[in-house]
């Protein structure tokens, strides 16, 4: 794609970059709302079954995750046009979703802007190695990286690590407005579950929000990793990155079933959120359709999904995502030509 077909694709999609007072106040209420609605239901439940409990604690992590992209739009300034409102916003459903709203705005905005460029990894990223990369490592940190894309681990452990750990301290040489913001969500996170511990009891306070905390991660996690890993997702080193390319070709579009992709606020049309942040989540789904090229970009359904779980390393020489038990035979490789060569590596240098 030429430079001008580029810059005429971004200034296509800016004209979606508009939020709407009345569509974010309408999303705030049928989503707020019925979350807090479904918990109470959750809690008078306990008294019928713990299986309808346990139901309703999955329709309320769906909410959560909602509840999850205003704070997200919040963070890109997007949700409103006022600064002020998105902060306040996006601080309570901080509160929500136990994410640190000023801390993960920062974090955010590095993935947009270093997404798909393997010298500019790490920062709000998932964890990617190349098959170089992994080759020359040592054996542990081969093991950590293997611990790291284990799915038990990505999508079991890592939804408390981040409500736990992440997002529960701040980075080094965080500026006082970041601090602060995290001791305010921190201590609101506090006060309310103690509240609400004293007033239910400890039992049936983890019985619900354990379960709905815990999908709600494990889905968000999900959502995230499955529209930057799929089998030809760009990735590209410093002096060859472009971020239209990277937006387009290195996110993608996740076609979900109308209802979920009401409940995960049309995240899926992640391309479009990736060429340009601004775009509120409402308009996502307009902003692809309206806007051909855009229809290019790689789509991916449930089933198809699933298929990310095995994309592991992403090879360089053939731009694609390959798995474990492929790499094997490379590695198989290199011990036999170094048995035949002693003292030289077939790792290729970078």
């Amino acid at each position: 794609m030429s430079r001008q077909k580029q810059a005429q694709l971004k200034k296509s999609v800016a004209a979606f970059a508009n939020p709407d007072t009345k569509a974010s106040i309408l999303q705030l209420i049928n989503t707020i709302p019925p979350f807090f609605l479904i918990w109470f239901l959750a809690y008078e439940s306990l008294s019928v079954s713990i299986w309808l409990t346990l139901a309703l604690t999955v329709l309320a992590s769906g909410f959560v995750v909602r509840i999850f992209i205003i704070f997200h739009d919040c963070t890109h300034g997007s949700f409103f046009k006022n600064g002020k409102a998105n902060r306040i916003v996006g601080t309570i459903t901080g509160v929500i979703t136990l994410f640190a709203f000023e801390k993960w705005k920062r974090s955010h905005a590095i993935h947009h802007a270093t997404s798909g460029n393997l010298d500019k990894r790490d920062t709000g990223d998932v964890w990617v190695m190349t098959v170089d990369e992994y080759m020359a490592a040592s054996f542990w940190g081969r093991l950590a990286y293997r611990l790291y894309r284990n799915p038990i681990v990505m999508f079991g452990l890592g939804p408390l690590y981040l409500y736990f750990l992440s997002n529960r301290f701040n980075r080094k040489g965080a500026k006082r407005k970041e601090r602060l913001n995290t001791y305010i969500i921190n201590a609101s996170v506090a006060v309310i579950y103690g509240l609400l511990i004293w007033t239910i009891g400890w039992e049936a306070f983890l019985i619900i929000q354990l379960p709905i905390m815990f999908i709600a991660g494990a889905l968000g996690i999900w959502l995230f990793y499955v529209q930057h890993q799929f089998e030809d997702s760009y990735f590209e080193n410093e002096d060859e990155w472009d971020f239209v390319k990277a937006a387009v070709d290195g996110s993608s579009y996740y076609k979900l079933p109308k209802v979920l992709q009401w409940l995960t606020g049309s995240i899926g049309f992640h391309h479009v959120h990736h060429l340009s942040p601004k775009v509120p989540n409402y308009h996502l789904e307009k902003a692809h359709e309206s806007t051909p090229p855009l229809k290019q970009a790689t789509t991916i359904t449930l089933a198809s999904s699933l298929k990310s779980i095995r994309f592991r390393l992403y090879d360089e020489t053939n731009k694609t995502f390959i798995s474990f038990k492929e790499v094997k035979g490379l590695l198989r490789k290199e011990k036999v030509g170094m048995r035949m060569n002693p003292g030289r590596s077939t790792v290729q240098e970078k």
